[in-house]
């Protein structure tokens, strides 16, 4: 019980010497990271700089606390932060004290609405989102976390807002303009992280490699070549906020902030399974809707804006050795302390140097091993990842998902709808003749009764197909008049599969037959029998195993046409 009201209660027996001192290296590394990507966020958001490190201390905690992944790390992401500027902007200008209030008001509602879908356990609902389709947007996601590098590392300007290809124009057309002081800052951090990582493995290699970096652009004359340094923040934590509760501003909001909560549960769960498919983690999604919902809430009350997943800072924390959420807790702390008694040191770390790790985190972050065993597993779920891979690059992060999910459904929804008939017959060569797929072995069948399985569910989807299949196997032998449904497969039988085993019993019957089922399930049974459906399809064509159906069935045949027949392929032709 106290596991559920506190999460944290179950990761908690994980915290030792050991966890912790990984925890407080990857915290240390997270929060350097976040120092200029909260500030960029917030004016993405168009918020004044320091709501976005607001956000970065206090989201955090709330969901590493009420959530149930070791390693995602919340706070700003650019999805959101451009979801709220566009929201917010339509009632008020960007930075006003109005902007910011009502930005805090949105936070809020989309706590509230995540909180409620947690609550309501639709955290199942991410069950949809198929391993194809997170690895894919992981992919794509960690393409465009580099491509929107790109800039920092080569030291151009490009145009805010572009797309990815329009981004990689710019940067074809910006080639003659590259700093090479900006980018040797880059490549120096980046292969530095390369050779601690290789040859000091217990020491945290992206930390060592920023401070190289830096030590590398104090070397240059930093800003005198153009190198941008992350400059001076300030010196203070999150102040109380209140937000609009009043009528009027909940109804205003009530829709956007919808959205926004969809988003970020997407982003966050998507985010936090896409990390536990490398650390073997298993991931309760409706923890993880309580933890971002929550988060969220108390946020609005910190001058905190909506948070979500973050891809970059995730894969950083798990790649700089995290064990427990303590990390993400350990990052807030670290970012506080950094800016209430470091601040004007941050000002000497440069950007480009960023720039260097979170290249290397973006390419770990593509799982190269898992994409080449889908494609040589099933052309479906190639179909699948390549959709979602390009929708991530060409459109918004939620439509690259929902493109995902639906043609996931759609590939399911397929299979269902055309279950496998297989057909059987004995095998003569076997002792206890057991009944063989066709499909793996040629074998003789009877020529009256034909002996089928149904692998899938007799649902109102798969009704058509399988009828047809079945009137198909009529039309290709003629003196075919017996069918034999093995049925143990079928887990599922709704109102118009039913009806339709009705109607194919009433068919063959009218070719001097009859439609037999064995191997039902219980479930399936009860359905039938309480539904009235096994007293029209018969009682006496029902059976438990497939030994006594065939000696009852062989007595209903045709003995004239049984007695000048070559097959025989029952025991009970042979007696």
């Amino acid at each position: 019980m106290w596991q559920k009201i506190f999460p944290f209660l179950v990761w908690w027996p994980l915290v030792g010497r050991d966890s912790i001192k990984a925890d407080l290296l990857a915290g240390l590394t997270g929060a350097v990271i976040v120092l200029p990507q909260g500030v960029a966020f917030a004016m993405i958001a168009g918020l004044p700089p320091e709501y976005g490190l607001y956000t970065a201390m206090v989201t955090p905690i709330i969901a590493a606390l009420f959530g149930s992944s070791l390693h995602l790390i919340s706070g700003p992401t650019t999805a959101i932060s451009i979801v709220v500027f566009s929201t917010i902007n339509h009632y008020a200008d960007p930075g006003s004290a109005e902007f910011i209030n009502l930005a805090l008001t949105l936070t809020f509602l989309a706590g509230v609405y995540q909180l409620g879908f947690g609550l309501a356990r639709l955290g199942t609902l991410v069950n949809f989102v198929s391993h194809s389709v997170v690895i894919a947007f992981t992919a794509g996601a960690a393409i465009l976390i580099m491509t929107s590098q790109m800039k920092h590392v080569f030291g151009i300007h490009m145009p805010k807002g572009e797309s990815f290809f329009q981004t990689w124009v710019e940067i074809f057309h910006g080639m003659g303009d590259i700093n090479y002081y900006v980018l040797t800052v880059a490549l120096s951090t980046l292969i530095s992280a390369l050779l601690f990582k290789r040859f000091l493995p217990r020491l945290p290699y992206m930390l060592l490699a920023m401070i190289f970096g830096s030590l590398v652009s104090l070397l240059l004359g930093a800003e005198a070549h153009g190198i941008h340094l992350v400059g001076e923040m300030p010196a203070h934590l999150p102040p109380l906020s209140m937000p609009d509760f009043s009528l009027e501003t909940t109804r205003q909001l009530a829709g956007d902030a919808f959205a926004v909560a969809l988003l970020g549960l997407i982003e966050a769960v998507s985010i936090a399974r896409s990390v536990a498919t490398k650390s073997h983690q298993h991931i309760n999604g409706n923890q993880e809707f309580i933890g971002q919902g929550l988060s969220n809430i108390v946020g609005s009350f910190f001058s905190s804006y909506a948070g979500s997943g973050s891809f970059t800072r995730s894969g950083i924390n798990y790649q700089a050795g995290a064990k427990t959420p303590l990390s993400a807790i350990f990052a807030a702390i670290f970012l506080a302390l950094t800016i209430l008694l470091i601040a004007p040191l941050t000002a000497y770390l440069p950007i480009a140097a960023m720039g260097g790790i979170i290249l290397l985190v973006g390419y770990n972050l593509i799982d190269f091993h898992h994409i080449k065993g889908i494609i040589k597993a099933s052309p479906s779920e190639t179909s699948i990842l390549i959709v979602t891979f390009l929708s991530t690059l060409l459109l918004e992060l939620e439509f690259a998902i929902y493109a995902g999910i639906l043609l996931s459904l759609v590939f399911y929804l397929n299979r269902t709808a055309n279950p496998k008939i297989v057909t059987l017959a004995p095998d003569p060569e076997e002792r206890r003749r057991h009944f063989t797929n066709l499909q793996r072995k040629a074998l003789l069948e009877c020529p009256q009764l034909k002996v089928i399985r149904i692998d899938g569910s007799l649902f109102f989807g798969a009704v058509s197909y399988t009828s047809t299949t079945l009137h198909e196997m009529k039309e290709k032998e003629p003196t075919l008049s017996h069918l034999l449904i093995v049925a143990k497969p079928i887990n599922f039988i709704d109102v118009a599969g039913a009806e339709m085993l009705v109607q194919e019993a009433k068919f063959w019957k009218s070719q001097g037959g009859g439609l037999y089922l064995c191997g039902l399930k219980m479930e399936t049974e009860k359905f039938l029998r309480h539904g009235g459906y096994l007293a029209e399809i018969g009682e006496e064509n029902i059976f438990v195993l497939k030994k006594e159906a065939i000696a009852e069935i062989y007595k209903r045949l045709d003995q004239q046409y049984c007695q000048t027949c070559e097959r025989r392929i029952f025991r009970e032709c042979q007696e």
